[in-house]
């Protein structure tokens, strides 16, 4: 987690001083319940409330004694309260506070994130619709297909990050609960109120068994689908890199003005971000692994799993908050060129077309395999010559070709039209019949 890939908002979640306060919420909510139950004074709630206090350089210097942040928090904390800060932390554990927490702090980055996507499909909305009909070569293995058109494109990316959104609310929702069930947990010093108590308060969910530790099913979930929104952010940076190369140059990031692309080639504009993208989300990913390998814990609780959470939590969150706002800032501004895509759709000779010609030919009456080999024998041939024949000339003057299909046959099944007549079915698919 560092500056350059970080935004604010998302780096405060993960700061000392909110660690802190909703600790010291937790705390304070578990008396508030114990006090309901008639454990401790009521005043001695409300003295919690008042007069609590924490300072992270305090802490850090008591645990830098005690070697234990919590036991450091709570001295800190009872310098402030007095007398009452004896009713502190009664039945409760270290993973009680710990692990609400971090069930407060994975929430809060997932709304972040969720509204980080929220801003990306409203791009990839528009700029869908803006380039619904704009032809453009579909390629399977990176070799020219059959045409589609960039808004289907851009259509495909933003089904695939409404499902990530789906995703994220569910691990939201999975990951934000609540254990407060004292040492292996079995409520045996704290009633099971309180943990509803704070549950509630800190808008969480109780967990049914936490077994002092909350199951790290849960987080793993979490992180995965932190690694799959990452994942398809890739995949549509990906897109972006391979439409930006030279050869290709159907789209290309927004290049501002002053900007530079290289320290040694004056010419270039590279596509950066979209590369920037690619790496980040190599780290994302790289968090799922740890995520993963956290659920095994030894019998009731063990703290393996700490020291991993202590640096994906915020690593993975920070990271992918401020790639979804830099896929989003990239698909905003990115420069799309119509009449290259077209340029590049006719450059194959009419290859693209060998499909309608190959199903029109067996409608015709020839066998599959005789109308694959006459199609493919032509198309073979404009392939060798780079462009310089068109394929449709030379099945029109090929007898075994006419003898199936005359020439006012032929010419139609080369209508790029043809390839789009389904465009708006597929966009109500994914947008909605509006």
């Amino acid at each position: 987690m560092i500056p350059r890939y970080s935004r604010p908002e998302m780096v405060t979640i993960w700061e000392p001083e909110t660690r802190f306060r909703i600790w010291f919420e937790i705390e304070a909510h578990a008396m508030d319940a114990l006090a309901e139950l008639g454990v401790i004074p009521k005043d001695a709630a409300a003295t919690m409330w008042a007069k609590g206090k924490f300072e992270v350089e305090r802490i850090d210097e008591i645990e830098r004694e005690t070697r234990h942040d919590v036991i450091a928090f709570l001295t800190n904390l009872a310098e402030h309260v007095g007398e009452p800060a004896r009713f502190v932390h009664q039945g409760m554990t270290s993973s009680d506070v710990l692990d609400t927490c971090l069930g407060v702090q994975l929430a809060r980055a997932a709304d972040l994130m969720i509204a980080d996507i929220d801003a990306l499909l409203v791009v990839l909305r528009r700029r869908a619709f803006e380039f619904r009909m704009t032809p453009t070569i579909g390629r399977s293995h990176g070799i020219h297909a059959e045409p589609t058109t960039f808004g289907l494109k851009l259509a495909q990316a933003y089904a695939e990050f409404d499902r990530c959104r789906d995703r994220l609310v569910a691990a939201r929702a999975e990951v934000a609960t609540c254990a407060i069930s004292g040492a292996v947990g079995t409520f045996a010093n704290v009633d099971p109120f309180v943990e509803a108590h704070v549950a509630k308060a800190m808008g969480l969910t109780v967990e049914p068994v936490s077994t002092q530790v909350i199951p790290r099913d849960r987080h793993a979930m979490y992180f995965a689908t932190l690694g799959v929104v990452a994942g398809c952010v890739e995949r549509l940076a990906t897109e972006v890199r391979h439409l930006q190369r030279t050869e290709v140059l159907e789209a290309e990031e927004y290049f501002a003005p002053g900007q530079k692309g290289s320290s040694a080639m004056p010419h270039k504009r590279n596509p950066v971000l979209s590369e920037n993208l690619t790496g980040l989300a190599r780290l994302v990913r790289g968090y799922v692994t740890p995520a993963l390998e956290n659920v095994a814990l030894w019998h009731e609780r063990d703290i393996s799993h700490s020291s991993v959470e202590r640096m994906i939590g915020p690593d993975a969150t920070v990271t992918l908050d401020f790639a979804l706002v830099r896929l989003t800032g990239m698909i905003d501004k990115l420069l799309v060129y119509p009449e290259r895509m077209l340029a590049n759709l006719n450059k194959m000779g009419g290859l693209i077309h060998s499909q309608r010609v190959l199903l029109a030919l067996t409608q015709a009456g020839a066998s599959r395999e005789e109308a694959y080999g006459l199609v493919q024998r032509n198309a073979m041939q404009v392939w060798q010559a780079d462009g310089k024949l068109q394929l449709l000339d030379l099945l029109v003057a090929d007898p075994d070709v006419t003898r199936w299909l005359p020439t006012a046959e032929i010419e139609p099944l080369f209508d790029l039209g043809y390839h789009l007549k389904h465009v708006d079915t597929i966009f109500a698919r994914v947008f909605g019949a509006a």
